[in-house]
């Protein structure tokens, strides 16, 4: 794809669609959960049958009042449920409970993580979802000319969360959206996950002038289900816009959709308007109250949020922004850090440089999340030994490998494996002989001043030895050695 021209910028706010994270669903006690059979999660409540009430669900109503705290919004002690009409073959009932001229809350902002700035928070309101329509049967077999509707979905409890239009392009959209999902999994409000459609994006696109205030005609894109997806979206439209413009056309108001395999958007249909939903307040619910106690005691239950966890791991460890961002891209991962650093205090970047780079890549490697690892107290144990001079880091990732599963503590392991590091002169000197014996070329070489076959021949040294010589003394000892013209340990007649 090529750059978009530079005398245009991008202008996009998303729309997000939160599952939140409840045993029923909004209105009614029909289970919410994935995968279960179709149209087995019903009732006449969610169906929408004549004579039946929806009763709010609390769960649902706390949950998004903690992500609205937690994005720093002013939640409404009174908000108001509304209809929102419209015929689609997924939504029984011929409209959808929603929240429009009076939401739950508004005006937050949430920090992102790859750059340095907050997007604006337009509005957070909750609603329930539709139902879900399928193209094909059970099995994947054609339905030519027909389609199947799955009702389990409806009436599963949702935010909407509008962004205002402050994002300027694909990475940016993606940041935000990365930034939101690890915010739904710290504060437990959503499992976040993409693929089952607990998060759906929806992304406002619009191009104009740099240096203009107004913005241009923008286009919806719709149901976008990955970060990746977002990202393409979004640079594919942007261009298409650009290109539209800048050859003196329009860019016309529409809704349109995303296609994974080509990478285009194309037409869905013409763009709707809030009026043309008739809006209007949901008769058979009161207005939601919620007390100013009730609010407070929400905001004392949040936990400490990603972006001061960040700034804290930053400022308190002495970490690179990158380490931090990485040790705290979720809250089960920062906890395992920093009960481990609790276990070896004075070592906080040595700790997480094990669980950065040994700890995650034998968790992806088993496919498992952080409560796999070993405890923090016999990672912080096996560090120890490491930064002692113990431990060389090659035999420290094998130590870790053996205590990884049971509950056998590094020091031991290191023992039973015969893994301690070697520090012991004479030893050492013994295999440096036996190095500088067996490679007489690199060894005249660095002495005819090539000062970087060191390194091989401190390499050999250490193979030598099983990775156990300590590497220090180790580079001492054979400097010494090849500015002498005889061999350590040798006896002369």
């Amino acid at each position: 794809m090529r750059m978009p021209e530079p005398d245009y910028e991008a202008v996009v706010g998303l729309e997000v669609h939160v599952q939140l994270l409840t045993r029923t669903k909004m209105f009614c006690r029909c289970p919410n959960r994935f995968g279960a059979e179709p149209n087995t999660l019903i009732c006449p409540v969610c169906l929408g049958y004549p004579g039946t009430l929806p009763v709010p669900n609390r769960r649902a109503v706390d949950l998004a009042v903690k992500l609205a705290l937690a994005l720093g919004c002013e939640v409404r002690e009174q908000s108001v449920f509304a209809r929102k009409n419209y015929f689609y073959p997924d939504l029984p009932k011929g409209y959808q409970i929603s929240q429009y001229d009076r939401p739950l809350a508004q005006q937050g902002s949430l920090p992102l993580a790859q750059h340095e700035r907050a997007v604006g928070i337009e509005r957070l309101h909750l609603e329930e979802d539709a139902g879900k329509l399928l193209h094909e049967a059970p099995g994947g077999a054609a339905l030519p000319g027909q389609s199947l509707v799955d009702f389990n979905r409806c009436g599963v409890p949702l935010v909407e969360i509008v962004s205002r239009p402050d994002l300027h392009g694909a990475a940016e959209a993606q940041d935000y959206l990365q930034t939101l999902h690890q915010l739904l999994l710290y504060t437990g409000a959503s499992d976040g996950n993409m693929e089952e459609g607990s998060l759906r994006c929806d992304a406002n696109v619009s191009v104009r002038r740099r240096g203009e205030s107004r913005l241009g005609t923008k286009t919806e894109v719709k149901n976008l289900n990955s970060f990746r997806n977002v990202g393409r979206a979004i640079e594919h439209e942007v261009e298409r816009q650009i290109a539209v413009v800048a050859g003196g056309g329009r860019v016309v108001h529409e809704t349109r959709g995303f296609d994974a395999d080509t990478g285009a958007t194309r037409v869905l249909r013409s763009k709707e308007e809030a009026h043309d939903y008739r809006y209007f307040p949901e008769p058979d619910l009161p207005p939601l109250n919620l007390d100013r106690a009730r609010i407070a005691a929400l905001a004392d239950r949040l936990p400490e949020l990603p972006w001061r966890r960040r700034g804290r791991f930053a400022e308190s460890y002495a970490l690179p922004a990158a380490d931090a961002r990485l040790l705290t891209q979720s809250r089960e991962l920062a906890d395992y850090y920093e009960a481990t650093v609790a276990a070896l205090p004075e070592r906080p970047k040595a700790v997480a440089n094990w669980v950065m780079t040994e700890v995650l890549r034998e968790l992806k490697e088993r496919r498992a999340g952080i409560e796999a690892a070993p405890p923090p107290a016999r990672l912080a144990a096996l560090v120890g030994l490491v930064e002692a001079g113990q431990l060389s880091s090659s035999a420290g990732k094998e130590v870790l490998a053996a205590i990884w599963e049971g509950g056998e503590e590094p020091a031991a392991a290191m023992r039973r494996l015969g893994l301690g590091q070697v520090s012991d002169t004479a030893r050492i000197e013994g295999w440096i002989e036996a190095v500088i014996a067996e490679h007489s070329g690199p060894v005249a070489q660095y002495r005819a001043g090539k000062a970087q076959t060191l390194g091989f021949l401190v390499g050999q040294v250490m193979k030598r030895s099983g990775g156990r010589a300590e590497p220090k003394t180790v580079q001492r000892l054979l400097r010494q050695a090849l500015a002498s013209e005889t061999v350590p340990g040798a006896t002369g007649e």
